[in-house]
C-alpha cells in the first residue's frame, strides 16, 4: 500500500514540494559539477576549460556561464559543493560513534583524510601550482566558514550537552587542520587521524565535563 493511500487527502496535498524552477536549477548544477569532477579525473583544473565542462554535461557553454558567471565563480562553487559532500561523509562517521565523541572524532577525521586523498578534485587542486589551490588556502575563507558552521551544527545536534562556544572552536580548528592535512599530507590517514584525536581528546572531555 502506498503512503498516499493511507494519508488523508489534505496531508497528500499539503506535503512540501520543491518548486520546479528550484529543482531544475539544482539538477543543472549537480550535472555541471559532476561533469567537472569527471574532467578532473584525467587532468588538473588549469587544463580544463568551461567548454570541456559544458560538453561533458551536455549543455551549451552559454548555459554554464549564465549559471555561474565566470570560471572562477564556478570553481569556488564546486569546492563548496565538495566540502558539503565531505561533511556529509563525516557526519555518517560521527553517527556510528554517538556514545564516544572522541572515537567519533577519530573516525570522522580519518574518513575525511582517506576520501580527500582519493578525490580527483582534491588531487587536482594540490597537484603542482594549480590555479584552484588558492580557493582552498589563501582565498578559502568562505570554505572554512561554511564547513565550520555545518560541523558545528552537526556536533551540537548529536551532543547537545556541549556548549555552542566549545563546539564552534572545535569545529573551526578541525576544519582548518583538515584542509592543511588534505593539501599537504603528513603521513597515512589513519596515523594522522589518531594523532589529531589524541590532541583533541582532552578538550572534548573537558567540554563534556563543563556541560
Amino acid at each position: 500500500m502506498s503512503a498516499s493511500s493511507v494519508l488523508p487527502p489534505s496531508a497528500v496535498v499539503d506535503r512540501e514540494r520543491t518548486p520546479y524552477a528550484i529543482a531544475a536549477r539544482e539538477l543543472l548544477r549537480d550535472t555541471l559539477f559532476e561533469a567537472a569532477r569527471h574532467e578532473l579525473s584525467n587532468r588538473r583544473w588549469n587544463e580544463v576549460t568551461m567548454a570541456n565542462i559544458a560538453v561533458a554535461a551536455g549543455v551549451s557553454r552559454q548555459t554554464l556561464y549564465k549559471e555561474f558567471g565566470s570560471r572562477e565563480h564556478f570553481a569556488q562553487a564546486l569546492i563548496l559543493r565538495e566540502a558539503d559532500r565531505f561533511v556529509a561523509a563525516v557526519e555518517g562517521a560521527m553517527d556510528a560513534h554517538l556514545d564516544d565523541p572522541t572515537a567519533a572524532l577519530l573516525a570522522a577525521f580519518g574518513l575525511f583524510l582517506t576520501v580527500a586523498s582519493e578525490d580527483p578534485l582534491v588531487r587536482a587542486a594540490i597537484a603542482g601550482a594549480d590555479e584552484m589551490l588558492p580557493f582552498v588556502t589563501t582565498q578559502g575563507q568562505s570554505l572554512v566558514e561554511r564547513s565550520s558552521d555545518r560541523l558545528h551544527a552537526s556536533i551540537v545536534s548529536r551532543w547537545p550537552q556541549v556548549r555552542s562556544r566549545d563546539a564552534a572552536l572545535l569545529s573551526e580548528c578541525l576544519v582548518r587542520l583538515a584542509i592543511s592535512y588534505a593539501t599537504l599530507p603528513a603521513g597515512p590517514a589513519g596515523t594522522t587521524a589518531s594523532s589529531i584525536a589524541d590532541l583533541f581528546a582532552p578538550y572534548i572531555e573537558q567540554a563534556l565535563r563543563r556541560a
